[in-house]
């Protein structure tokens, strides 16, 4: 039966064990009925491991837009017809004045985003870091930054800067990664997390469920940030933006999002698991029950091109499941 195996693997993660992939695979086939015990376990298993903290965050879309690269799933690729908001680096004022807004709604952590393949060649860096120090002199936020790919000397200058971690998603699993890129290759991307990792700073890096993966896929991206050791991983629900090469992407059934949250807590049952975009879209009044599917981490107010669901909606739904926002 179902539950049998639910609880049997459940044990064996509360005892310290690792699930290895074919137990992973076995969970993906519950049945529907059971798949309520699976929260339940997974939920377990974060409060054992990271207990009832939760790792706020805020961003700021820096730079939007313009983006050389051909994600299928992005608003900013240059080579999709959206119509958004696209405008150079914001001032440093404006990138403080942000930081100072996130740390008024209570967040722990600020991250600076921008569009873009990374920083080679790229003219703003240097004002991106004169970003991160004054953050750092204005603010009690931790920092954090998403500017694509980089070389061991920009890590050792964000690091100088100020930041505690950064954000790199690998997006998918490596099997599915080009159906989903051209214009850069996964290696890359798992180039630039072994060099912020080689500096000693943490790591947020995830992906987006939902972008036409089955199953061993999804759970193959799992797998891979946890062999790369991630501190944090953001967990996207893709939600079709017209205009987009997946513009027409049917989405997940809500029930095969949450299973998706509590087997990654399964896999990686240390780990901070972040609600990120596409949760509203994708779970609507069913948002509360990822906390309890195993999410102990979330970004909270907007995201880089469309609204979330205020910062006030987020911060309530935490307290109101007795969870605790990390406090700066």
């Amino acid at each position: 039966m179902s539950y049998d195996l639910i609880f049997r693997l459940g044990k064996k993660v509360l005892h310290g064990e690792q699930l290895t992939f074919a137990e992973a695979l076995q969970l993906t086939e519950v049945d529907e009925a059971d798949i309520p015990i699976l929260l339940g376990v997974a939920n377990k298993v974060r409060i054992k491991f990271t207990g009832n903290q939760v790792d706020t965050c805020e961003i700021v879309n820096a730079r939007s837009g313009g983006c050389s690269e051909d994600c299928k799933f992005c608003a900013q690729s240059a080579r999709h017809d959206v119509k958004f908001a696209s405008y150079p680096l914001m001032s440093e004022a404006q990138i403080l004045q942000a930081a100072k807004t996130a740390e008024a709604h209570g967040a722990y952590r600020f991250c600076i985003v921008t569009a873009g393949c990374g920083m080679k060649h790229d003219p703003d860096f240097g004002k991106i870091t004169d970003s991160i120090k004054l953050i750092g002199r204005e603010t009690s936020l931790e920092r954090c930054c998403s500017l694509g790919i980089l070389t061991p000397e920009h890590v050792k200058a964000l690091k100088s800067a100020g930041i505690t971690r950064y954000h790199h998603n690998l997006e998918t699993s490596r099997s599915y990664f080009a159906q989903i890129c051209t214009t850069h290759t996964y290696d890359e991307r798992v180039a630039t997390i072994k060099h912020v990792k080689a500096a000693g700073l943490e790591v947020c890096s995830g992906g987006i469920i939902g972008l036409g993966e089955n199953w061993a896929q999804r759970l193959e991206l799992a797998f891979a940030l946890k062999e790369l050791d991630v501190d944090s991983v953001p967990i996207n629900v893709l939600n079709p933006v017209k205009g987009t090469a997946l513009e027409d992407r049917a989405p997940l059934k809500p029930m095969e999002v949450l299973q998706t949250f509590a087997l990654f807590r399964l896999i990686l049952p240390t780990k901070i698991l972040r609600y990120a975009g596409g949760r509203e879209q994708a779970l609507g009044e069913l948002v509360p029950l990822g906390f309890l599917a195993g999410i102990n981490g979330m970004l909270i107010g907007n995201y880089l091109t469309t609204a979330g669901r205020g910062v006030d909606t987020d911060l309530n739904t935490i307290r109101g499941l007795g969870l605790k926002p990390i406090a700066g």
